[in-house]
């Protein structure tokens, strides 16, 4: 009784609703209003892959073509559910927050997708085929979630042919923008949207840009962004490398502290700091972490308006893996990785659904109770799992079953004729 009296389905169906009520003004009719509802239910749900025919099947429709119409033509802006979903975490996840910007791929068959390229993607740690998404996360101490979401649009495969991108429905204002200067945005966005967040972290990627930094400082906002051991700094009016100056660091100046907690306990290092361009207004710093039992290092550029302790600085700096889990989670629980669109508008309408998903569990995560010495605390992925079996389950007559295999292997059917057709063309 104990064990089901921390888990209330019926409170959480209460709080999923008032969500949906939530964004239901940004759409213009009642049916895209009613597909999206299914929609976010099925990413919710525990179906294997959750895209549109099986997210239809899930919600006992006849057939996919409701939630393709949803992702595709249906009048409503993902922009402005976007901005519902940051106002969502922070009401809920609130409280001297970390913005964290990172990017990750989504491998794809194929030339036709937005943005679809071969490149590095750190999803398969290869070139692959693969579209790339920018994110922004916020994490406080009562949980995490994505807020933001950017599609990166290579400059010479893509935006420098406009046929290709029309035919992906790119929108003709859409400029090139590296995925720093659509970090830039989001933050800016985060910031002006009254995200109560007083630091921003990032990877190399990110930590390497002048123009990041720059927009950073000038919003006074502080940041522990990861840069390459061969990244020049100014100390005591000498230019180093990053590696070079930390080779100098004396063994007496290294600090232990935690990182943050991990599945197996707190994450230990050993940090040293120094000060670096000190004739600039602000405090600037050189954070190094070096592994206690491998002696790898890594380096951290450091700005904060105000003096502050290094203790500060390492909690940052280890709150960055936050973004790594929002997507193991969004990937694992909602979907983020199970859509099955070409187009912009598609692959953000279906991103923007996912992380309204993710933000809902992320709501109900941060109201539970503590765990205890017994008992964990119920986790988004099983409160996912218990609210799949206790509320989202249909029941489904054989006939339903049946209708849903002859319509998808008609479909295969001429897909494959298609595919062969087209191939056996000169």
């Amino acid at each position: 009784m104990a064990v089901a009296a921390s888990v209330d389905p019926d409170r959480w169906i209460v709080t999923f609703n008032d969500l949906m009520r939530r964004i239901a003004h940004r759409f213009r009719r009642i049916e895209p209003r009613r597909a999206a509802n299914a929609y976010v239910q099925g990413l919710l749900s525990d179906i294997e892959r959750k895209n549109c025919w099986n997210l239809a099947e899930q919600a006992g429709l006849t057939g996919p073509q409701t939630m393709q119409r949803l992702l595709r033509t249906a009048h409503w802006d993902a922009d402005a559910v976007r901005d519902d979903v940051r106002h969502y975490v922070h009401e809920h996840l609130g409280g001297d927050g970390v913005l964290i910007v990172d990017e990750t791929g989504f491998l794809k068959k194929g030339c036709r997708s937005a943005g679809v390229q071969r490149q590095y993607t750190g999803t398969a740690g290869r070139i692959e085929n693969s579209q790339v998404g920018v994110f922004l996360a916020y994490a406080t101490p009562r949980g995490r979630a994505l807020i933001d979401r950017r599609l990166y649009l290579p400059e010479q495969s893509w935006l420098a042919d406009q046929r290709r991108c029309r035919s992906a429905g790119v929108p003709g204002e859409i400029a090139f923008a590296t995925k720093p200067a659509l970090a830039a945005h989001m933050i800016a966005a985060a910031l002006d949207a009254g995200i109560d967040a007083s630091w921003v972290t990032g990877d190399e990627v990110y930590g390497q840009d002048p123009g990041l930094r720059a927009l950073l400082e000038e919003r006074q906002a502080g940041y522990v962004l990861a840069i390459a051991g061969t990244l020049r700094v100014r100390c005591e009016g000498i230019d180093w490398d990053a590696a070079a100056l930390a080779a100098h660091v004396p063994d007496a100046h290294w600090h232990r502290y935690s990182a943050g907690h991990g599945a197996k306990g707190h994450r230990w290092y050993a940090w040293a700091w120094t000060r670096i361009d000190t004739h600039r207004p602000g405090h600037r710093w050189l954070l190094v972490r070096r592994n206690l039992t491998t002696g790898e290092l890594a380096f951290y550029r450091c700005y904060a308006p105000r003096p502050t302790p290094l203790s500060t600085l390492v909690r940052v700096a280890g709150i960055r893996w936050a973004v790594e889990e929002s997507f193991q989670a969004a990937k694992g629980q909602v979907g983020l990785d199970h859509y099955q669109v070409r187009s912009w508008e598609g692959w953000h309408r279906h991103i923007t659904l996912a992380m309204l998903a993710l933000a809902f569990l992320a709501a109900l995560a941060a109201s539970q109770p503590d765990g205890d010495e017994e008992r964990l605390a119920l986790t988004m992925p099983e409160i996912r799992r218990l609210l799949a079996a206790l509320v989202l389950t249909r029941h489904r007559r054989i006939e339903e079953i049946l209708h849903w295999s002859h319509w998808r292997r008609r479909h295969q059917a001429i897909a494959r004729r298609c595919h062969y057709q087209r191939r056996s063309q000169p």
